[in-house]
């Protein structure tokens, strides 16, 4: 498979938000009042305005507490749930490059009142409540256009984003999970084969605050099955069968 990738080896993360902050520089979108919510996350949630997010998890282990962090956005899925339940409404809404960016374009105004936050697996897109536009990362698709790795991979100061060609990805993911697993054996990557943001835990993902995440086997494996247009094809094609051996019996 082709396109580009990320690695969010989460064993690297030290919880600075560069990438939190490179992203809104990029994207030129605006800060947010928060207020104190008892965590140092901030701000607590994704926004129409906070395209990449990093959760904060306090964990204990050998009697000693820790954060854990979570770099949180859109997974770039190889095979996007969201584009084809927007496909049923307005087609394009929702496209995905040849490096396999998912991205939104202005038609997502036009969804009425589908929630693209659920047609997700991740719950990651947001609606703009002036603009009624859906938005989250763009995978900074105009900077890899332009020969440019994504910003928040750009600015992360500990190596712990690494961006490049699927293939080299993988195994680069797959050979840095080998290594982890010496010494943290619960470390593991997540849905490698259905998303192009290739998480690296370097423990169970219970000790990460990870926002939504469903069962894929749904949201991968049904989506288009279940979409309303190949469930109404799907139908029709069964009376026509049941018709047709009628037919055939009658005569």
């Amino acid at each position: 498979m082709k396109g580009k990738s990320v690695l969010v080896d989460l064993s690297k993360c030290i919880g600075c938000r560069g990438c939190q902050v490179a992203c809104k520089q990029w994207n030129q979108l605006p800060g947010e009042q928060t207020v104190n919510w008892g965590s140092y996350q901030n701000p607590p949630d994704l926004s129409a305005f906070t395209y990449t997010l990093v959760r904060f998890k306090e964990v204990e282990g050998n009697g000693q507490v820790k954060w854990n962090f979570f770099k949180d956005q859109c997974h770039h899925c190889v095979d996007p749930p969201c584009k084809y339940s927007a496909d049923d409404i307005v087609k394009d809404a929702i496209v995905v490059d040849e490096n396999g960016a998912v991205f939104y374009t202005e038609k997502t105004k036009e969804l009425g009142n589908m929630d693209l936050k659920e047609a997700c697996p991740y719950g990651i897109p947001r609606r703009n409540s002036v603009t009624m536009q859906w938005v989250k990362c763009t995978f900074c698709k105009d900077r890899i256009a332009n020969g440019l790795v994504p910003a928040c991979v750009k600015a992360c100061p500990t190596g712990a984003l690494t961006f490049g060609d699927r293939d080299q990805i993988l195994a680069q993911a797959n050979q840095r999970l080998k290594e982890i697993k010496v010494a943290h054996p619960s470390a593991q990557l997540l849905d490698i084969d259905d998303v192009r943001w290739i998480y690296l835990l370097h423990e169970a993902e219970a000790q990460f605050q990870m926002g939504l995440r469903e069962e894929r086997t749904y949201h991968f494996g049904w989506n288009r099955i279940l979409s309303p247009t190949t469930l109404a094809l799907g139908i029709l094609g069964l009376v026509f069968k049941w018709r047709e051996r009628g037919w055939k019996q009658a005569g």
